[in-house]
């Protein structure tokens, strides 16, 4: 690799001391390196992305990796992280090992690991009204303290369930360690092609996560608040950022995209040691 993009968090390198460590490493090793460092506040402004670009190295935590991705879908860039985050699932590299990566990276020392990506479109009177991608996550989330939501979910157009709910969340393999996690969902290998199903606290006591094979599609129908709640419409959320406000009889697809995110990895440590290291 000789053309490298740096996409830097200003928020967590405010000074640009790492992202100006890296440009000069790799400007001596007679590589080329661009920087965008206009990353703040959980957005990332319009991406030029120069058409020799080999690798983008994102400095920040999962995020900024996060909004790194859905800016460059379907150009097939490999993404490494360098951690200035907290837990780091997706950033791999720390600080401390990057003039080393960076050598790695020049001499073609890597591998190469594509990690499945969610198509979602939103259907309103039979017309698709918006469509978003997601590395990690589509969320249905309610919008209110006092409100729940209505949903019937179908896979594959076999209703499996009705219930009402906080909202719903759809993830990748790569995502399955971050709110569907916490929502008390099962932890996938992110090198799987499966997606998971799981609820947000449903008024159910049989509600489960479902784990969905790469050819499903999820259908969600929204069906209202239940009687007598205050009227305030859940929102979609796609990978931690807000999409569209959804309405009764609204219909949103969800399924396996057909891009993938291409993350650079630098180690072979194993998935399980990974848990352990950031769970624990």
């Amino acid at each position: 690799m000789k053309h490298f993009l740096v996409i830097t968090n200003k928020e967590k390198d405010k000074d640009l001391s790492i992202t100006n460590v890296i440009r000069q490493h790799l400007q001596d090793a007679g590589a080329i390196c661009y920087v965008h460092n206009e990353y703040t506040k959980n957005k990332l402004k319009p991406l030029d992305v120069p058409d020799d670009t080999e690798c983008i190295l994102v400095i920040g935590g999962d995020g900024t990796i996060l909004n790194a991705a859905t800016k460059i879908i379907g150009k097939n860039i490999p993404i490494l992280g360098i951690n200035l985050g907290t837990l780091g699932f997706l950033a791999e590299v720390n600080v401390k090992d990057i003039h080393q990566t960076l050598d790695r990276l020049i001499a073609d020392n890597y591998q190469i690991e594509n990690r499945t990506m969610l198509s979602c479109e939103v259907f309103r009177d039979g017309a698709r009204v918006e469509s978003y991608h997601a590395l990690n996550d589509i969320v249905l989330s309610k919008s209110g303290y006092n409100s729940v939501i209505g949903l019937s979910i179908a896979i594959n157009e076999t209703e499996i369930e009705s219930y009402y709910a906080d909202g719903l969340i759809i993830c990748t393999p790569t995502g399955s360690t971050a709110y569907n996690l916490a929502a008390g969902g099962p932890i996938i290998n992110p090198t799987c092609k499966n997606f998971v199903v799981t609820p947000i606290c449903p008024h159910s006591l049989t509600t489960r996560s479902v784990v969905l094979a790469k050819d499903d599609v999820i259908t969600i129908r929204m069906m209202g608040q239940s009687s007598g709640r205050e009227t305030i419409n859940p929102i979609i959320i796609y990978d931690g950022r807000l999409g569209l406000e959804l309405y009764p009889g609204d219909e949103i697809h969800v399924y396996k995209a057909e891009e993938v995110t291409p993350f650079i990895k630098m180690t072979k440590v194993s998935f399980a040691k990974i848990l352990r290291d950031k769970m624990l």
